[in-house]
């Protein structure tokens, strides 16, 4: 005879039963994958002012370098002397330099001369200084005392004294100007590498004293796999934010060349001949001078702004 005290499951048990299964089956949630501090670089700089004004602008002015005939419909070497000084209008917005050129339509193709020089000057530049110092920073010692002192010497040149000689250097037996845009790269370019080497060593020497380049030399890493995949990786951060910084004062310095007339010349088109052009007759009139001169200075700031905020990313202390 069954036991008359035990009942029936009621459905309030049945229920609990069915969820504590159910529980129990349940998938467990996979956790989240840590981010990669350069992928907590980017989060942070789309989030950043500093970074999105300058990006904007450096991005325009990208874009005008590499489809200069989007921004400008008018023919920047076309010039009337009957149009000489005109102010800006509806139709040319710049106005008119002296020889009755279209100020707008120049500024706009005087760009792409301008960043590719200094991208292409600014690249060279940190590939010498990577070379080098990394290398002086990885060695130390002689190796080290070596370069670091021709990194002194070169330093030690002013700046215009030496790309004028080099400027100079490319010029055929009868004196004329040779090479044209690769004078002024190689100028800026052998110029522009000291303070970015520095920085690279200084960057190299601390690197290699971590405790994981310690651990994979005591493991039997060989030399190579040392430099180039634990200190140079860990290195390159400060490179990268002084390299661009640099590239506005490079673009900077290319214009300071054309200014001075031993740079870049006609027929090419760049903001620094357009303000050398401009010279003769300033006190007639001052907006051929104004607009390339004003690009030449938002150009510098965004890309140090940019810099500034890349660096602040880049960088866990500053965050």
């Amino acid at each position: 005879m069954p036991d008359a005290t035990k009942t029936s499951a009621t459905p309030e048990s049945a229920e609990e039963a069915k969820a504590a299964s159910a529980e129990g089956t349940a998938p467990v949630k996979e956790l989240a994958k840590p981010r990669s501090l350069l992928q907590d670089a980017v989060r942070d700089l789309v989030r950043r002012p500093l970074f999105l004004i300058p990006g904007g602008i450096i991005l325009v002015l990208v874009a005008m370098a590499a489809f200069p005939s989007l921004f400008a419909s008018a023919d920047p070497q076309l010039c009337e002397l009957g149009r000489s000084l005109q102010k800006p209008s509806a139709d040319a917005w710049f106005g008119y330099d002296a020889r009755g050129c279209d100020v707008y339509a120049r500024t706009i193709y005087g760009t792409r001369t301008s960043i590719t020089v200094g991208v292409l000057a600014t690249l060279g530049s940190a590939l010498i200084a990577l070379i080098f110092g990394l290398v002086a920073g990885f060695y130390g010692r002689w190796v080290d005392a070596i370069i670091s002192r021709g990194i002194d010497i070169v330093m030690g040149i002013p700046f215009l004294v030496g790309a004028i000689v080099i400027l100079n250097s490319f010029r055929d037996d009868d004196g004329f100007r040779i090479g044209g845009i690769w004078g002024v790269l190689t100028a800026l370019t052998v110029l522009g590498w000291m303070s970015m080497a520095r920085i690279m060593r200084s960057t190299a020497m601390q690197t290699k004293q971590s405790d994981y380049v310690t651990a994979a030399r005591s493991l039997g890493a060989s030399t190579g796999r040392l430099m180039f995949r634990h200190v140079l990786p860990n290195a390159l951060t400060p490179l990268i934010v002084l390299a661009t910084i640099s590239l506005g004062v490079i673009i900077s310095a290319e214009a300071t060349l054309s200014f001075l007339g031993v740079g870049i010349q006609e027929p090419t088109i760049s903001w620094g001949v357009m303000i050398n052009q401009s010279l003769g007759r300033i006190r007639e009139s001052l907006h051929p001078l104004l607009f390339p001169a004003g690009f030449v200075s938002i150009t510098v700031l965004a890309f140090i702004m940019l810099g500034d905020a890349v660096r602040d990313a880049l960088d866990p202390k500053l965050r």
